[in-house]
């Protein structure tokens, strides 16, 4: 049974991880520092402070009788998790800190497999002055970080670049998820009376469960060096087409490729064919 450490398990997208994972037989272990409403019985849950890297690396290396054989995989999910929740640079200290000591700790405890939560807001989101370059959005152009929380992503990718140039064995895969959603969320849905509510990441989303499924694949994947993917649902929050959003609020991108029907703008197409995420819920299922 492989042994999966998930940062950050008691958030929305974390205890769908770790659901995930224990649903296909992976011996899971959460760290956080609240416990999950709703954590499967078999996982054990370890109150932990990743601003402390002794924690971090006691976590990593075995808790007496909880387990004294190898982690096999890194999850890495806690962070403050937006813009505005906290002070600026108490948001990035935080964030990069907790990084730097799971990155740090990963590799004293030998482990080979990182997967972390980066973001959308990587890409040019919030749209605003330094706008995507073209639509659909994909991976191929320089991430252009708007805020403290989005420049602490572009910091921990670039740290995972060094980390797999030091070590060619190792693989650190950053998911640029798109705003989490789950189904207590759907009733809002859809937003065409008000588009201009979710302009801000291109009317984009993803279900926590695809999120999840992403996760257990990139983990799953055998990739080495760093990789980063953009992780969204392949529709929209919306029912009004996307093209027609596209010539309404943001005429001026250039296209790079056909957008048909009610598509995300955030293309998943790197994550299809390198690790097999296939998404398989929508907002849409109970409507």
């Amino acid at each position: 049974m492989t042994r999966v450490v998930v940062t950050g398990g008691s958030g929305k997208l974390g205890r769908a991880v770790v659901r995930e994972f224990d649903a296909h037989g992976y011996d899971v272990v959460l760290l956080d520092r609240v416990p999950s409403p709703d954590k499967p019985e078999g996982v054990a849950f370890v109150r932990t402070d990743l601003t402390d890297y002794g924690q971090v690396l006691g976590a990593f290396i075995g808790l007496d009788d909880r387990y004294d054989t190898p982690v096999d995989a890194v999850v890495h999910l806690a962070a403050i998790p937006a813009p505005g929740l906290v002070p600026d640079v108490a948001l990035i200290t935080n964030n990069v800190k907790a990084s730097i000591n799971v990155f740090h700790a990963a590799k004293a405890a030998g482990i080979k497999n990182v997967v972390w939560a980066s973001s959308e807001t990587l890409l040019g989101i919030p749209m605003g002055e330094h706008q995507p370059p073209y639509l659909p959005v994909d991976e191929e152009f320089a991430v252009r970080p708007q805020s403290s929380y989005s420049l602490g992503k572009a910091v921990e990718e670039e740290m995972a670049r060094h980390f797999t140039r030091w070590d060619p064995t190792l693989k650190m895969i950053g998911l640029r998820f798109s705003n989490v959603m789950d189904e207590t969320d759907y009733p809002a849905y859809p937003w065409d009376e008000q588009p201009e509510a979710k302009i801000f990441n291109l009317w984009s989303y993803i279900d926590s469960r695809d999120g999840a499924q992403a996760v257990r694949k990139a983990v799953e994947s055998d990739l080495t060096g760093f990789e980063a993917f953009i992780i969204a649902s392949p529709d929209t929050v919306m029912t009004t087409p996307t093209i027609e959003l596209v010539e309404r609020f943001v005429p001026d991108i250039p296209r790079k490729s056909a957008i048909d029907g009610v598509s995300s703008l955030l293309s998943s197409d790197k994550a299809r064919e390198l690790i097999g995420y296939d998404p398989q819920y929508s907002w849409r299922d109970g409507r």
